[in-house]
This record gives C-alpha cells, structure tokens and sequence, in this order.
C-alpha cells in the first residue's frame, strides 16, 4: 500500500507521526472532564404550586390543570407528570436531551407567568426550579448537637450552612431532613375566646393590623434628608401576648396572652431524622440536570471541610452517604482493568511470538491509540467516563491485531529468506488491503450505536466513538509505524529462543490438527451447514431462556427501604414503624455488614424510610445488598403496622440515593372514576404472585376525612361569608401563617392554631364562634355546617394532561424488570381495556423504550458491516460467506450469558452489536487471502485450504488478545462490576466459539457459495488484458498505453 511503503522509505517522517499523536493525546486527556456516565440526564423543570387549605381535588382542578393546558405548547416537551396534594402539588416537565435547561426554564417561566392571573386567589405564586422533584440526593450530611433544642440546631443549618451549600456550581437543591424551623405560635384556646367574645377573625386582623414596619415620610432640612420608620416591637413571646387584640366590657383590654398559649415553637413537630438512632438533621444535596456528580461532590467536600472549620464546638457533621465515592471506586477499577488487560494481551503476544523484541512492535500500538482517540473526543466534548473507559479495556484487545496480522505476515517472509527491508514492504503490501477491511467492518460495527436515540443513544455514543476511534488509529500505527519497527527490529532468527521453539511446535500441532479437520469438513460441506443451522436453532432457544432486564443491579454501596403506615395514620405512628424497621439492622451494623441506617419520617404523609448505608467494597463484611434484603425480607413481613419493602437504585447512576426504586406502570384515563375500576382490576389481578413482595397504588381513598357542609343560604342570612368560615376553621383545626416577626435580623412566621386538646375530634368544632358582619354577634360555627366523616384519596396524579393511576411493584430480590413487565402486561391484556394508556416510568420506561431500538441497530449493524464488505471485496456473496460467522458469535455469547449466570440487558445488547465486526474478521482474513492466492493462479481448493491454514497462526493471536482483554472484566469485583461483567462475558464467549468454529464454517461456506467469484482485482485484471490486446486507436505500443 502507499502508506505503507511512505513509510518504510521515511521512517523518521512515520515515527514522528506517532509521536506527535502521543503529545496530542495526552494534552486531550488532561483537558477532558471526568465523570460517572455521558450527562443522560434529560433537562427537568419543577413548578411547584401552593393553595392552603384546598383539597387535593380542588389543586387539581383549579391549579394543576391550568398551568398544564397552558404550559403544554412549550417545545420540546417529552412527558409532564403532576402530583395533587392537600393544599401543595408538583408539575414536572421533562424535556427532550436536546434542549437547553436555562431556555426551557426561561419559556416555563413565562407561560406561568401568563396564567397566574387565572388561578384561585388564595393560590401562592408558583415556584419553579432546574430539578426534578423526585431527584435523589448524591450526598447526605448529618448534623447534630447534644446540647442545642432541635430549633436552634435548625436555625443553624437553615440559615448557615444551607445557603453555603446552595450557592455552589451545578448544586440544584439543599434539603434539610428533620427540621424543625422556629415559629411563633399562637395556641388559641376558644373557651378563653368565647368568654370574651373574640373570634379567630379578631385575632388575625389584630396581628396583621399591630405587627407591621411601615415607612413613615422624610424630614428634609436645608442640609440633609432623613428618612423616617416605624419599628416592629414585636419580636418575643411575651411581645405577642401582651398585644392587645380588642376591647371588652369597660374598656377592658383584651390582650393576646389572655386567649392563647404563645410562644416559640417550631413549625413542624412531626417530621424526623436519625442516622443509627442518633436524632438530627439530614442535608441533602441534589445536583442539577446535566451536572457531574464528581464535580458537585468534590465542590461540596471543600466547602464541607471550610464549614467544619467555624462549626460551633457542640455541633457535629459528617458525611453520612456520598454517591461519588461508588463513582471514583468504579473508574478506579476500571482503569485497573485496562492495565491488567495490556499485560494479558502482551502475554499473548510474547507466548506466540516467543521475543520480548517481537511483542514490542504490537505492544506500543495500545497506547498510541488510547491516546490518539482522545484527540476525537475532546473537541466532541466527551468525557473520561466508565463507558469510555470500558471502551478502551476493551480496544485494549482489538488495537493490537492489525499490528498482530502486519507483524505475524512479515515476519512469515523474513522467515522465507527475504531481507527485513524487502519484507516490510512486501509484506505490508500483502496483508494491507486486509487490515483496512477488518478494521473498517469493525468501525461500521459502532456506526448503528453510535446513531442510537434517547437515553442509550447518549449513553452508548461516547462508547461507539471511543472504540471506533481507537481501532481506526490502530489501523494507521499498523500500516505506519508498525512495519518500520518490523524492518528494524525483527530478524529472521527471533524465533531461536526457547519459548519461541515450544510455541513453535504447539502451534504447528495444531495445524496439523486443523488441516485433517478442515479436509474432513470440505469433504462434507452438507454436514457443516447442517450443524451450523443447528447452532442457529440452539442461539434462538436459549434466547428465549435468557432472563432479560434494562441494566444489571449494581451494588453501590446502600438500598432503601420503604416503609407506609395506613392512610390517616399519626406521625407518631409512622414513627414507630420506621424504629421497628431500623432495629432489624441492629445484627447486621454490629457484624460490620452495615456502616449506617438513615431514619426518615415524613411528617406531612404516612410515610417513611430507610437510607442503609453498606461499608466500602473492599471491606470483608461487605454484603450485596441484594443479599441482605433478601434475609430481612420475612422479618419485614413481622411488622403488621405497616407495608415495608426493600428497593434498590437503578444502574447507570439512573438513581441516587433517596428512597426510590419500585416499577412503577402509569395508567392513563378520562377519569378518576374510570381509574378506580381500573385499580380494583389490576390489584385483584397482581395479588398473590410469588414473584412481588408487594403491590401498591397511588390512588388509596382511606384517608379519613371529616366533609364540613356549609349552609350558605342561614350563612348569608345571618351576615357571616365563606370566606370567615374557612378561615376560622383552618386557623382552629389546622394552621394559619398570618404575619411574621423579626428575630436576629431573619423573618420568621406568626401561625395561628387551636389548641391540640380542643381538636382532637369531630364534635370539637361546637364551641367555635364567628362573628356577623352585619349584627356584629358571635354565631356558632356549629349552627351553620354540618359534618360527615368518610374517605378520600390522599393524592392525585396526572401524566401527559391526563388523570393517571400508579401501580408500583416491589419485585422480590431475585426477580429481574424483564420478568415483571411479563407478568403485569398479561394482567393489563386481560383486565383494562383498550382506551387505558400504559406508561412505563423510570427504569421500567427506559427498559421498554429502549428494547425495540436495541435490536434494530443489530440489525443496522448486520446491513451496514455486509454493505461495507461488499464494496472491499466488489462482491455480495464474499459477504456472505464472512457474515456467516456472526450466528457462531452471537450463539457464543448467548451460551456464556447463561452459564456465567447472567441476563440480557443493555451492557450484554452492545456487547452482541461489537460481535457483528469481532466475528467478521476473522473470515475476512481467510476469504482476502483465498483470493490472493487464486488470483496468484492456485488451484480453488489448493487455495481454500492453504489461506485457511496460513491465517491460522494470526486468527489465533488475534483471538486470544480479544479474548484476554475481556477476560479481567469477567473477573471484575468491587464498584461497577456489575456492568462490565455481561459485556466482558459476550465478548470472552462469544469470540471465543466464533474462531473455534469459523475456521471450519468460512471454508466451508466458501467452497459452496464463491467457487465462480472472483477477487476484487479481477476486472481490473481483465481491462488491462484487454488493453493489451485491443490497444488504443493510434497507439502501436500497448506498453505505451498501458503505463498511460
């Protein structure tokens, strides 16, 4: 080839063409970011809305569905999902990976902005963020303190360290577990009240008309102006209670400390957080779409560190759980990999080559390649990740067979008495058209990965590039730089050494050995294609076998457990369920096998968790968590008060570390009423599958509710409004924030409630009194509703501007997604019907979504791999015959998956397309040199077989470095191996059977498809006879002619 003899003839010029790669490289790998995945993070906005005291039907109605009709033309929206609360709820949009999360924002923004007018009156403005509102934390903190109230140790963190935390780079939301903020409040007592004549309506309007801070105009002398203002005096407990809400009898002052308990209190005394037992606080740190979790944890590490250094002597922190130590730890493996992998592919080479000298020549390809490839991927933007990373372990076996191939022929003309110059050229020439088709194929490979849509196609792309750029430079340094060091290093008489010798005569029994099988195999072609059919037929059963999931569960380092007490059950409650839960794991955190248990308690719902924290990888008590859930499963089922199910976080750091993880279906309806038929079938119909630990739903209507009916027509006739009503109710059962009051220069809230023992039942509501606006008496709130106790959903869900249900299953340990959207698919054919829109969310939703695309780019694969061969070899059944090894690989790989234990999932998928190119090189090896050597004149089965027999030793070499450089993923423990497990096994196995096969099918093949084919230089073969015959009009010298 050209290039080839350029570079022998300048071996300085080729030299330093590689070096210069070298230093390009390495600048390219210092300048790319690192990071666990490609950024698959699709962009999120949050609008989270707020209507106190109105039903989660009437945010809904009046809310939620407002903002989505009009929010729903904003481009680039992929789903919107909402969630209805009492007097709260969440839209969340989730756009295409395409857009820009500041734009989308910025067009939220406005279209909420438009119909805010439109909403209740009562209604806050909406509040939106660049988060999803089901993110994960990556990082949790504990805060705690054996001397300060939970008050202050909340004021601290909520003042002090959260907004240090906030303000940091890619940093999307600090949460604050267990905080119990500090308010005033005001414990009404309504007997007190009564006996005075005071309503809940005087006491609010004394506090807004007394606790205010207003200017009060300007004094301007001739020299200066002074600005004038009133100044709250109000800013203690006994500030409030001697505020004077009315006059009584005699002018007698009423004052606020005379009808009610005031003092400060926190505003929520129900939520709770402890790590192993210990009450505190838990900060969580929720990155924003797109950002690295690297870059934020290592962001929020510094400022951890510059934070304990001004932490008051009786507050502890420590980081509890930090997703980027899973992260580091994987890539470390990773690169662990890579380097155990160079060593087991220079073995290989050394063994067969049987010189330190000779494995040089291939061996300095790995790392000028790895490096080269960087030069593509940083202008791309691409990042040092695991997937590239595993890119490179697994380039790290396919690098070195162009040089393998280059290396392997020339040495083979050395041998044969030619100089090492002669043979450098000759055998480059030689063997050069046949390093371009194989790596060439092996690039197209990438080609359908490369173009995947979605969350894979951005997940796997940087993976498709790396390996592709990687073997294509290979290529170049092979037909380069590679037969310059041969010319300069190999000798004739390498061989001499005693590992040469006895890899000599191994080798040459096994070509013994494999030429009496090929004759046998040629003597019987019907019988090969027989038993080739039958390994067809064998790949599609165990296919079928294989159970299937979107991406291997991965232990990194913890698992959840959830935990929901009855609908309507107390904090307290909910609370004791959550202690039980945790007191499981006392054994497990005494043995080491746990290094923490996060307690958390959701005081505004019925629900709790765990957050179980698992020692380091490397630590000798550490358990998967797989396997301790699966122990603690029946003792879960000892706790009658509550439903407690283990979860797990999604692979490919699709999950964080929240209290997640259940497969959840989305069903889609007109109605909430057309839903609940919909639920009592489902329920019905995935109860008692041994295969769930448990199945919920989201639209649970026992929450027990009191209906208070307001008589409007007696209302209106005695002067009181609605409006009062609603409001004295809130402010006397539930809670009113009515002003605010100043305390160390921060805002804090004034909240207005009952007294807990005067609204412990329905019938409390007797005594409380409303005043008339027209004959100013006091009216008993009792004479003007009536109540009734029933039942009612405590939330409700819409998807797409539709009313939805939620069916979450909680799979047992050992049951894979595959196994669980089969068994709740065949209860939806029989039991919804048509009009119901199923939507697979989460991982279930990615697994569905993804699965068809998977299979049509092996399929793209096939077509593009077959197309490209047919233009190298200017023939469609040379293809032919090479495709046929792919079957043999696939069917490898299929057998390796089931005996290594493992499933058909996203990393096993890739790993099959990269079979499509592996496999097709070895048969393009033995179908390039066939034809050379029929076209040298040989006879077609003389031709046949000594191809077969002379790519043997390189097949072989080549072979083996692949499948060596797979082998330490098999072998792979610790972070992450999980993943690189199934695709090191497809590769091991399935090149492996391919190569043992293949050198009996491709002949095979050949002999019954190309006998009357030709190679790709015989039309140019034939021109050039005829030039010579029929030489050009006005020409005498067809030599002349020719050299034109």
């Amino acid at each position: 080839m050209v290039i080839s003899d350029f570079s022998i003839k300048r071996p300085v010029a080729a030299t330093v063409a590689s070096l210069l790669l070298v230093v390009f490289g390495v600048y390219a790998v210092t300048q790319m970011s690192v990071r666990e995945t490609p950024n698959i993070d699709r962009p999120n906005i949050n609008v989270r809305v707020s209507y106190p005291g109105a039903s989660a039907e009437v945010v809904e109605s009046k809310v939620i569905k407002v903002i989505e009709d009009q929010i729903s033309g904003i481009s680039g929206i992929k789903t919107i999902g909402s969630s209805a609360k009492d007097g709260f709820g969440f839209i969340n949009m989730e756009f295409v990976e395409s857009r820009n999360i500041e734009d989308a924002a910025n067009d939220v923004r406005d279209q909420v902005s438009r119909v805010v007018a439109k909403l209740p009156q009562d209604s806050l403005p909406p509040v939106i963020s660049k988060a999803d509102a089901d993110s994960d934390p990556i990082m949790f903190i504990n805060l705690s303190s054996a001397t300060r109230n939970p008050m202050e140790l909340a004021d601290y963190a909520l003042l002090t360290i959260q907004p240090r935390f906030a303000t940091l780079d890619g940093v999307a939301l600090v949460t604050v577990g267990g905080a119990r903020q500090k308010a005033m409040r005001v414990w009404l007592d309504r007997r007190a009240m009564a006996a005075r004549a005071i309503t809940e309506t005087d006491v609010e309007s004394a506090l807004r008309r007394e606790n205010v801070e207003l200017g009060a105009g300007m004094i301007e002398s001739t020299d200066r102006y002074l600005t004038m203002r009133t100044i709250r005096t109000y800013q203690s407990a006994q500030d409030f209670a001697s505020l004077v809400v009315a006059r009584g009898a005699n002018n007698y002052l009423v004052r606020l400390g005379e009808i009610a308990k005031v003092e400060l209190a926190p505003v929520d005394t129900y939520s709770m957080f402890r790590s192993n037992g210990v009450n505190g606080l838990g900060i969580g740190i929720i990155k924003q779409p797109g950002a690295s979790t690297l870059d934020v944890a290592n962001a929020v590490r510094q400022e951890f560190e510059l934070i304990k250094r001004t932490l008051p002597a009786d507050i502890g922190m420590i980081i509890n759980s930090d997703n980027s130590t899973y992260i580091s730890v994987a890539l470390r493996e990773v690169t662990i990999a890579a380097g155990v992998s160079a060593i087991l592919v220079m073995l290989v080479i050394y063994l067969f080559l049987g010189t330190i000298r000779a494995a040089v020549i291939p061996a300095v390809t790995v790392p000028i390649s790895l490096l080269a490839a960087a030069i593509v991927l940083w202008p791309a933007k691409f990042s040092i990740n695991i997937l590239t990373l595993l890119a490179m372990v697994l380039a790290i076996g396919l690098v070195v067979d162009d040089a393998i191939i280059m290396l392997e022929n020339i040495h083979r003309r050395m041998k044969m008495g030619e100089p090492p110059l002669l043979a450098a050229m000759r055998g480059a020439r030689q063997v050069g058209m046949a390093v371009v088709a194989t790596t060439t194929v092996l690039a197209a490979a990438f080609v359908p990965i490369a173009l995947l849509k979605g969350s894979v196609g951005s997940l796997f792309k940087e993976f498709a590039v790396a390996m592709a750029v990687a073997v294509l430079f290979s290529m170049f340094i092979s037909l380069t730089l590679t037969p310059v060091m041969c010319s300069k290093i190999l000798r004739p008489d390498l061989d001499d050494s005693r590992v040469s010798r006895w890899a000599h005569r191994v080798f040459e029994r096994l070509r013994v050995f494999y030429a009496r099988r090929l004759d046998q195999a040629l003597d019987r072609p019907y019988a090969v294609v027989a038993g080739f059919a039958g390994i067809i037929a064998l790949a599609g059963a165990m296919f079928l076998i294989l159970p299937q999931e979107f991406t291997p569960r991965e232990d990194r380092g913890f698992f959840n457990v959830q935990i929901r007490a009855p609908e309507g059950a107390s904090a307290d409650y909910t609370d004791r369920q959550v202690r039980a839960a945790a007191a499981l794991f006392k054994p497990y955190r005494e043995r080491g096998e746990v290094a923490r248990v996060m307690e958390n308690v959701d005081g505004s719902s019925n629900q709790g968790g765990l957050f179980v924290v698992l020692p380091r990888w490397n630590d000798p008590h550490h358990r998967a968590p797989q396997d301790i859930a699966r122990e603690l499963a029946p003792k879960f089922a000892t706790i009658t008060g509550a439903q407690v199910a283990s979860s797990f976080p999604a692979g490919l750091g699709r999950g964080g570390g929240g209290f997640g993880g259940a497969i959840t279906l989305a069903i889609g309806g007109s109605t909430f009423e057309e839903l609940r038929v919909w639920r009592e079938a489902m329920m019905a119909g995935l109860a008692n599958n041994p295969k769930f630990l448990q199945v919920r739903n989201n639209l649970i209507e026992t929450k027990p509710q009191v209906r208070v009916r307001i008589d409007r027509v007696r209302a209106g006739d005695l002067g009181v409004s609605v409006t009062t009503i609603g409001n004295t109710l809130a402010a006397m059962l539930g809670s009113r924030r009515v002003t605010t009051f100043v305390d160390k220069g921060e805002e804090y809230d004034v909240i207005l409630q009952g007294q807990i023992e005067d609204r412990r039942t329905p019938t409390d509501v007797s005594n409380i009194y409303v005043r008339s606006d027209t004959t100013k008496q006091l009216i008993p709130l009792s004479s003007l509703v009536t109540m009734e106790e029933g039942s009612y959903a405590n939330g409700l869900n819409r998807l797409n501007r539709r009313r939805a249900l939620g069916i979450n299953i909680f799979p047992a340990p050992d049951i894979l997604l595959g196994d669980v959207i089969q068994e709740v698919e065949k209860v939806t054919h029989e039991k919804l019907p048509p009009n119901a829109e199923l939507t697979w969310r989460g991982e279930a939703g990615d697994f569905k979504e993804n699965s068809s695309a998977i299979y049509f780019s092996f399929a793209l694969a096939l077509i593009v791999v077959f197309l490209v061969l047919a233009a190298q070899f200017e023939s469609f059944l040379h293809p032919l015959v090479i495709m046929m090894t792919v079957p043999l690989a696939v069917t490898g790989a299929l057998a390796g998956l089931l005996i290594f234990g493992q499933s058909m999932n996203l990393y096993s998928q890739i790993g099959i397309i990269v079979l499509v190119g592996l496999a097709a090189k070895n048969g393009i090896l033995i179908v390039e040199f066939t034809n050379q050597l029929r076209d040298a004149g040989r006879p077609f089965r003389e031709a046949l077989v000594e191809a077969a027999q002379i790519r043997l030793r390189p097949i072989v070499m080549t072979a083996l470095a692949t499948v060596m450089g797979a082998l330490p993923l098999i072998l792979a423990s610790g972070a992450g191996s999980e993943g690189r497990r199934p695709i090191g096994v497809v590769i091991f196995a399935g090149v492996s059977f391919a190569t043992l096969i293949t050198l009996l099918v491709i002949p095979t093949f050949y002999l019954l498809l190309a006998r009357r084919t030709g190679s790709p230089g015989r039309v140019a073969a034939e021109l050039r006879d005829y030039e010579r015959k029929f030489p050009a009009a006005g020409s005498t010298n067809p030599s002349q002619h020719a050299a034109e």
